[in-house]
């Protein structure tokens, strides 16, 4: 999944980032409110951790932007501003959650995690879809109990795919949150990682819906 950190101190955005990158995700980070407007209003996130301190525009106003221009992702917010009533400010601006620092970061991690999965309807903490589950806390997967050894890239695809499992999602999606904003977005080099972990999941847990994208279906009833 691709993150948005937006976090003016660099000490602080670089551990959430790195946090963030260990669990999986591809993390971009800025630092002003102008520029964290422009890229939530622009670009796909699955999350966005974002600060109220922030130079130019601050968070709060960055929020109401995205949430007046019907952007959905959701939006763990972070403030050293802790009272009651700024958090009830934060959370009908169209915050989804509100950390006060300072903060353990597996706190931030859990949370994150959390958001990410009820934004796609998912309430258990291991995502199943068929023979085949993916635990996001220890970067599992497993198919018919068995585990299943992947590389990174082999692991956002397939966990991306779980938790969205039901839709198909379009290539052009899974390349920015597979790659970011890296140069290295390519369909050809997609079809070859999808053809890889057929072979490792096997071949029916993802179909192609040619000129639509990728799925992992939802098991029958």
């Amino acid at each position: 999944m691709r993150v948005l950190v937006v976090e003016d101190e660099p000490r602080i955005a670089d551990d959430i980032a790195a946090a963030l990158t260990a669990t999986g995700a591809v993390v971009d980070v800025v630092a002003d409110g102008e520029e964290a407007w422009f890229k939530g209003d622009t670009e796909d996130y699955a999350l966005v951790v974002l600060d109220l301190g922030l130079p130019g525009l601050d968070g709060l106003a960055v929020l109401k932007r995205w949430r007046r221009n019907g952007r959905q992702m959701p939006v763990l917010v972070l403030s050293a501003r802790g009272t009651w009533a700024e958090r009830v400010e934060g959370i009908d601006a169209g915050a989804d959650d509100y950390l006060p620092k300072p903060f353990r970061m597996e706190e931030l991690v859990a949370r994150a995690r959390a958001l990410v999965r009820r934004s796609a309807g998912i309430g258990t903490a291991v995502i199943e879809a068929g023979p085949l589950a993916v635990d996001p806390r220890e970067m599992r997967v497993t198919v018919r109990g068995l585990p299943v050894t992947l590389s990174p890239l082999e692991y956002r695809l397939v966990a991306y795919l779980a938790l969205h499992k039901g839709r198909v999602v379009p290539a052009h999606e899974l390349i920015g949150h597979l790659y970011g904003d890296d140069d290295a977005r390519d369909a050809n080099a997609l079809e070859a990682l999808v053809t890889r972990l057929r072979r490792k999941l096997g071949a029916e847990l993802i179909e192609t819906r040619r000129g639509f994208g990728y799925l992992v279906a939802e098991p029958r009833p």
